[in-house]
């Protein structure tokens, strides 16, 4: 197992009817942004439970955060807490809104251009503190210090990691997963599913604990997945969905292990040029990135196959092509594509993405920097 360092400090409300919890969390002395997206929450009953529970907290709101949160976007939010001297930031939403509010968070103070803390790795010394409410499990923003932004203006999709901008609370209840409309549902599911993947299918390092935790994961994803769609799905399904996608990346199942993380590095320049899901990019290099991969991750695609698929093939090679196969009609039984041309989309995107990952630096990915920029490049043409 490889050393680490690991603490996290988000509190959690997990449950039905948590979302009241929101007034102790927050001091009443705060000036409190509520954040949001496209304005659904007004439709199922989270808007009103927000606001029911801050009544007696000073609170403004900013509405129109996207599924993927663009940094023109957010700086409006920013200029909006300066202008009201908000002093603590509440998300309600996914993980777009979630990601969207922790550069918020950290953009109010930063002295010079925001944008910097994204492309070149700036310091950031001070940032608002921030809470959620998840209405959507997928990408794990509730409990962990990343943000993913987009910059429209130059198809920029850029992350940052800072403990500043790790949430105090999160408030996730199952219940409101019950509004939430089929393809989101499904996009959860896989981003969840691909966030334990990329630290789990690396390589050995005997970290049984995280490997057990991060096969857990995955099965239950698998299980439970498909029942949302079913006369299966109760409360209980929502809650193990839900508190899988925290688990894949609240720090975890990471802790002591490698990290892949070339699946997102490359599936997130396919939605900043051709605006697809994030899920949905995922699902159509994945099971490619594990195929091109097959040898330096033999020992865990085998263990993968093993442990979660049940395979034991006629040998070695078999076992592995039949673990991805399984895993590619996991993602189309999630109702989730897995092929460019399933979207429209064919050889043309292939050179664009690849002027992308090179303008990116992102010509040596995987946890041992063997994705090539031409294995990169093998990988998209086979996903076509």
């Amino acid at each position: 197992m490889l050393n680490f360092t690991f603490s996290n400090t988000t509190l959690i409300h997990f449950g039905h009817d948590q979302i009241a919890k929101v007034s102790s969390e927050i001091p009443l002395s705060a000036k409190v942004l509520i954040a949001y997206g496209g304005g659904s929450i007004k439709n199922n009953g989270v808007y009103d439970q927000v606001i029911s529970a801050l009544e007696k907290h000073n609170t403004i709101e900013f509405s129109g955060i996207e599924a993927n949160p663009t940094y023109e976007t957010t700086m409006q939010a920013v200029e909006l807490v300066k202008k009201n001297d908000v002093d603590f930031i509440l998300a309600v939403g996914g993980g777009s809104v979630a990601d969207a509010c922790k550069f918020i968070a950290a953009a109010v103070y930063f002295e010079g251009e925001p944008w910097d803390i994204l492309s070149k790795g700036a310091e950031i010394k001070k940032a608002v503190p921030l809470g959620i409410v998840l209405t959507l499990p997928a990408t794990g923003s509730e409990s962990n210090c990343g943000s993913v932004i987009t910059k429209k203006a130059s198809k920029d999709k850029l992350s940052f990691q800072n403990k500043k901008v790790q949430p105090v609370f999160a408030i996730l209840d199952p219940n409101v997963m019950n509004s939430l409309p089929t393809r989101q549902l499904a996009n959860g599911v896989v981003d969840a599913f691909v966030h334990t993947i990329e630290q789990y299918l690396t390589y050995d390092v005997n970290a049984k604990i995280q490997d057990r935790f991060a096969e857990g994961i995955l099965q239950t994803l698998i299980e439970e997945g498909p029942k949302l769609f079913t006369d299966e799905r109760d409360n209980d399904v929502n809650a193990n969905v839900m508190w899988s996608a925290t688990q894949a990346l609240n720090g975890l199942i990471g802790a002591g292990v490698p990290h892949d993380w070339a699946t997102h590095m490359i599936a997130h320049e396919i939605t900043a040029l051709y605006h697809l899901d994030h899920a949905q990019t995922l699902a159509i290099v994945l099971p490619r990135v594990m195929w091109e991969m097959r040898e330096s991750k033999h020992h865990k695609i085998l263990q993968y196959a093993q442990r979660v698929w049940k395979i034991i093939g006629k040998n070695d090679e078999q076992t592995i092509k039949l673990a991805i196969e399984k895993t590619e009609q996991f993602f189309n039984d999630m109702q989730i594509k897995t092929r460019f041309s399933d979207y429209q989309l064919g050889e043309e995107v292939v050179g664009p993405l690849i002027d992308q990952l090179t303008r990116h630096d992102m010509t040596m990915l995987g946890e041992k920097q063997l994705i090539t920029i031409d294995r990169s490049r093998t990988i998209l043409q086979a996903s076509l």
